[in-house]
């Protein structure tokens, strides 16, 4: 799955969680769930992988900003005062963060020469994975609008409460 749609599902996560912990764990877990169901993989080469892990990697950290900013600076028709926004913001960002952090082992070991997680972590990623080439539009682009449009409303709902 690709990291984007981690930071995705780890926001409507964290607007679901309302509390920095819980979001993180249930990011973690929601990063092992998302990557058993059948997604987009099956690099031809590490080449590939690299031109899309970067564009993935970039375009993740852009929808973490942004779905970041949405909740300080949401629209004006909420009730949440500054204070809840910010509790919100923490929480929602949390479960980006814990649904994306499972997938700082390839950088780490790409980069640093470094396992990040201990082998048995790695293995069961590993073995987990249900990828395919021909996947990127009827899974990765549809999962990526569900979760945007999820997290958009579910963000919503919180900070008109």
């Amino acid at each position: 799955m690709l990291v984007t749609n981690h930071v995705l599902s780890g926001a409507v996560v964290g607007a679901v969680a309302k509390r920095p912990l819980p979001a993180l764990l249930a990011g973690v877990a929601s990063h092992f769930v998302l990557d058993s169901l059948p997604h987009w993989g099956k690099w031809d080469s590490d080449e590939q992988f690299l031109r899309v892990a970067v564009a993935d990697g970039l375009t993740g950290l852009v929808a973490m900003g942004v779905v970041t900013r949405a909740v300080l600076k949401g629209g004006d028709g909420g009730r949440l005062d500054k204070s809840g926004r910010r509790k919100l913001a923490v929480a929602v960002l949390a479960g980006m963060s814990g649904a994306a952090l499972p997938d700082l082992d390839k950088p780490a070991s790409m980069l640093l020469g470094h396992q990040l997680w201990p082998g048995v972590v790695n293995r069961f990623h590993g073995r987990i994975q249900d990828e395919a080439p021909n996947r990127f539009v009827s899974h990765e682009l549809v999962a990526a609008a569900g979760f945007a449009l999820t997290a958009a409303a579910m963000i919503r709902r919180r900070t008109a409460r």
